[in-house]
Formats: C-alpha cells, structure tokens, sequence
C-alpha cells in the first residue's frame, strides 16, 4: 500500500510539473517574440492563385495596456490606413475617405486588410497565455531543430474561436517553429510556419511568419520584419484617435 501511495504522489506531482513547464514554454515563446512593448516596420504579402500584393507597414505594440497602432506606408495609394487596437476593440481609419469605422463584432471573423489573418487575432493576440490551458505532448524535430509540441485546449468561457492549437517551440532558444489553428470540430483551418531566424535588436527571432490558409487553397499571408525595437519607450498619444486620423 505504501508503495502504491508513492507512485501515486509521484504521478500526481509529475503532471503538475508537466503543466506548468507547458504554461512557461508558451509565455517564454511569447515574451521573446513581443517584450513588453515593441514598435518596428515589416512587409506584408499576401498570396493567392490570381493575384499577389505587397504592402509595408509600421507599428507600434503596448503589451502591458493591450494597445496597438498598425500605418500602412506603401504602396502609395495606401498609404495612411490604420488600425488602432484598444483592448478587445478596433478602429480602421481609411485615409482616401478620411473615415473611421469601429470594427463591430460580426466582423472580427473576417479578413484583416485582405491576408490569411482575421480582425479577431489583432484583438485578441495576447490572450494565448490566459485563454487557452497547456499541456506538453512529446518532443518531436521540425526542420531539424528539436522542439516540444504542446497541445492549448481553451479554458470554459474563454472568449476564443479556436477549438485548439498546436504549438512547436524550439528546445534551443523557446522560439516558435509552427502553431497549428483546429476549430471546434477538429479541423485544421490554418497553420504559421516561423523562419528566417536572426538577431535583432540584440534578441533572435523569427525574422519571417507565413500563415497558409488550408480553407483557401493556394492562399498564404508573409510577414517579414525589416526592423524591430523591443520594450521601446512608446507615448501614450500614440494609441489615441487623434494619431488614428492624423492622416499621414
């Protein structure tokens, strides 16, 4: 019996261990990608069988207040646009028109700026840590890197469309390789594949992001980050209304 009870006590404290090494793995991955502020510019191209486009953008991200400002900055005719995020809220300012429109809730499933990204992952981009429960699966290699593949289950109530996620994260430096995106019925609707790894702003991240779309097929959205600036001193005033319809 005594012996039964200390398996027990060891399999019980086991999982705890393997719980929370999942939950550091995911907020360490996350911390390293985005400080606590960063503001920095990278292009965007979106990819489809009938056509590609090209934009370049500049940003600005308050983590610790859930703020963000996102400019537009080429091609010309685009130039101006913006997207400024306060919380769970968003606001889209089209320069030609000089309007703002508040994105309602029955958009935020729908197509950011044209790419394989919605409105609802601006939103909603820092609530991985606290939205979904994490638990490590196995240790498998993605192009050749050894990495932990941990399974995200959303927490009950937790204000997520995401039935689950799949992450890798790399043993060597706690950086992304693939999250994998299911909706509540299983399927894999989309997938980012992380690469490019370089050194910026003295810390190495994943200098390109691509998000290929599985409900499009031929469709995929690329990030890649020209220049970044980690826990930078960003001024409030630049998450306001003023700054969205400055108009340049």
């Amino acid at each position: 019996m005594k012996h039964v009870m200390i398996l027990i006590l060891v399999l019980v404290a086991s999982q705890v261990l393997q719980a929370q090494t999942a939950d550091e793995i995911i907020d360490k991955a996350e911390n390293l990608l985005q400080g606590k502020t960063s503001r920095g510019t990278y292009e965007m191209n979106v990819v489809t069988p009938e056509y590609e486009r090209s934009m370049k953008m500049e940003y600005w991200w308050d983590g610790e207040n859930d703020k963000a400002l996102i400019k537009t900055i080429a091609p010309v005719k685009e130039a101006g646009n913006k997207w400024l995020k306060i919380g769970n809220e968003m606001w889209n300012y089209l320069r030609t028109t000089e309007t703002t429109i508040k994105i309602p809730p029955s958009m935020m499933l729908q197509s950011w700026n044209g790419s394989d990204f919605t409105n609802d992952d601006l939103a909603r981009e820092s609530d991985v840590s606290d939205d979904y429960t994490h638990k490590l699966l196995q240790e498998e290699k993605i192009h050749g890197e050894d990495c932990w593949k941990i399974a995200s289950t959303p927490k009950p109530d937790a204000p997520v469309v995401w039935g689950k996620l799949y992450t890798w994260v790399r043993k060597a430096d706690y950086l992304p390789a693939i999250v994998q995106y299911y909706d509540e019925k299983g399927t894999l609707v989309r997938y980012m594949v992380y690469s490019d790894y370089k050194t910026m702003d003295d810390r190495k991240i994943p200098a390109k992001w691509t998000m290929y779309n599985k409900v499009k097929e031929g469709h995929k959205t690329e990030f890649i980050i020209d220049k970044v600036d980690f826990n930078a001193d960003i001024p409030d005033r630049i998450f306001s209304f003023r700054e969205l319809e400055r108009g340049n």
